[in-house]
């Protein structure tokens, strides 16, 4: 997988509980990022819950529920594709503000892996199948998992 220049991020995160939120549109897509995100968590050493919603703009709401029940991290996951409307950009821009200040409020790192592209190719290419270039599931998890360990760390 290309990860040009990606950091390199994996920690010991056993103990902790996270939730991986996923949308359920375009299957292929998600169920490489859900598989990307579950090899990261259970490298780490973090138990996870998987927890579907309808779609992208459901995230932040799922999200934001996890962090109030005792989860350390969230890993949020969904593919929103450009169309020949704006509902692309209201979308994407409602799930990216909502999650900020999900993760804001809460104080506790939720991870982006919501992928905004201009068609389907794209979101194949990041998904982490065989033949995708990047995964976009392992790097939020990455992610939400190293600042969990940060922001505990900072707490000491």
């Amino acid at each position: 997988m290309v990860k040009h220049g990606a950091p390199q991020l994996a920690v010991d995160a056993t103990g902790y509980r996270v939730a991986i939120i996923a949308g359920s549109w375009h299957t292929t897509v998600m169920n490489g990022l859900i598989d990307g995100a579950t090899a990261t968590l259970e490298a780490s050493g973090a138990t996870r819950r998987l927890i579907t919603v309808a779609g992208s703009f459901e995230i932040p709401l799922a999200a934001q529920a996890a962090l109030a029940n005792g989860y350390d991290a969230v890993v949020c996951l969904g593919v929103i594709i450009r169309g020949d409307t704006p509902h692309f950009d209201f979308v994407a821009d409602a799930v990216t503000s909502g999650l900020t200040r999900v993760q804001l409020d809460a104080g506790k790192p939720v991870g982006f892996g919501i992928l905004t592209v201009d068609n389907d190719a794209q979101a194949l290419d990041r998904a982490g199948l065989d033949d995708s270039s990047e995964s976009k599931g392992q790097e939020a998890a990455e992610a939400a998992l190293q600042l969990a360990v940060t922001v505990n760390g900072l707490a000491e």
